[in-house]
């Protein structure tokens, strides 16, 4: 794609960027038939194809109101397009660009700034939401059954011995406190293949990012650098997280701290070290119990595992090595419609994906649905017919010898 990129920003590292982004990009149309929004609208300008026309226009100096930010806020980030794309056009790193430049266009109204700033406040502050939590715990019994599901109980107490190998876990903002279970799960996991878990507790700064904040995001970075570089220096052999979406993040410091010269070393060597949980433990899969009698599940990929992180398979890889039977999802490549913070912003379109991507999910009755996202998994829970959970808990349920009891698992 040929371009003319205004010379103030074709000098900046983001306008070189864009520019060999944009010169990658052949006008194949690959990208349409994977993208959830075209496929929901039917609007080229709400395809990665038409999205990436409006930035290129923004980089040549036009013009652009609030119509050019609508069709680039709906954009879910989820990658599908980069999976499908045979020319290896980089779209996110694009469209970052694109939105920082439309914004600057034409700025957001009052109410939808004041509305981002809260998201950002509410589910950024680990602290915040574990301390809600807490107070609202000691009510659980006196709760109605729905609130009282949906409210997590504190998970037992485990303290497994030291191995020789260890690794660093970063808690991240909104796990800890809706679902503390599922970094408790994966330490008992590790600790099976003998892999000793140190907690560190910090966002990893994604949702900021995507709530208009670059500046939070990098400062969320530099403290979860600052958090794991000891350990890593003590013989921690990798930064893991149990969400995909922090895990995606955390491979990509070293591209959102690249101009910081305090830590950008620091950053590439986090980048380097960060793996998500499931490629740990698929390493290990072997060291893990089959449990006779498989148990029905679908597993839902999360868009930052499967397009972001490209480890669609190990997930799945590792619950048939635990017994369970996979049932095939129809449409498996589509974004679940959570997208981070996206639904809070889209809730009809999100809704939409969502009754989609659960009718794939269902289709072959399956007695469980497992992800592999905290925010994929808060999503679909709210509307699924069966329950939803990580696949560390499962893989946790055959340390004890045990199948999986749909029933103890919480549903909407």
């Amino acid at each position: 794609m040929e371009t003319r990129i205004v010379e103030a920003l074709r000098e900046t590292p983001a306008g070189r960027e864009a520019e060999a982004i944009l010169r990658a990009c052949v006008h194949c149309g690959f990208c349409t038939a994977a993208c959830p929004t075209y496929r929901l609208l039917g609007n080229e300008l709400d395809s990665p194809r038409g999205r990436i026309y409006l930035i290129k226009q923004l980089l040549e100096g036009a013009p652009a109101g609030p119509a050019t930010r609508l069709h680039l806020d709906r954009c879910l980030t989820c990658r599908s397009c980069e999976t499908a794309c045979p020319s290896g056009v980089h779209y996110s790193r694009l469209l970052e660009t694109g939105r920082r430049l439309a914004l600057q266009h034409a700025p957001r109204a009052w109410p939808a700034r004041l509305a981002r700033a809260a998201a950002r406040r509410l589910l950024g502050r680990p602290r915040a939401l574990a301390s809600a939590m807490a107070l609202l715990r000691p009510l659980r019994p006196l709760l109605p059954p729905g609130l009282r599901r949906r409210l997590p109980a504190r998970p037992p107490r485990f303290a497994p011995p030291r191995h020789d190998r260890r690794v660093v876990m970063v808690g991240g903002c909104v796990q800890p406190a809706l679902a503390p279970e599922i970094d408790a799960a994966a330490v008992r996991v590790l600790d099976a293949v003998g892999i000793s878990v140190v907690s560190v507790p910090g966002c990893c700064g994604a949702l900021h990012l995507h709530l208009d904040d670059e500046d939070a995001a990098r400062r969320h970075a530099r403290a979860v650098i600052d958090a794991c570089l000891p350990h890593l220096e003590a013989g921690a052999e990798a930064v893991v997280m149990s969400a995909s979406g922090c895990s995606v993040m955390l491979k990509d410091y070293a591209h959102l701290l690249a101009g910081d010269s305090r830590y950008a070393e620091a950053a590439r060597r986090v980048a380097d070290l960060a793996r998500d949980l499931s490629e740990i433990v698929h390493g290990e899969a072997d060291r893990l119990p089959a449990v006779p009698g498989a148990t029905a599940v679908a597993f839902h990929a999360p868009c930052t595992l499967q397009h972001g992180q490209r480890l669609g398979d190990n997930v799945e890889t590792i619950l048939r090595r635990l017994g369970h039977e996979l049932h095939p999802v129809r449409e498996a490549h589509l974004c679940c419609g959570s997208a981070g913070a996206w639904s809070l912003f889209h809730p009809r379109l999100s809704r939409r994906l969502r009754q989609r991507k659960l009718k794939g999910l269902t289709a072959e009755n399956p007695a469980l649905i497992a992800t592999a996202n905290i925010g994929c998994l808060m999503h679909l829970r709210a509307a699924s017919p069966v329950p939803v959970v990580h696949w560390v808990e499962l893989a946790a349920d055959a340390l004890a010898t045990r199948q999986p009891d749909p029933s103890c698992y919480p549903v909407r």
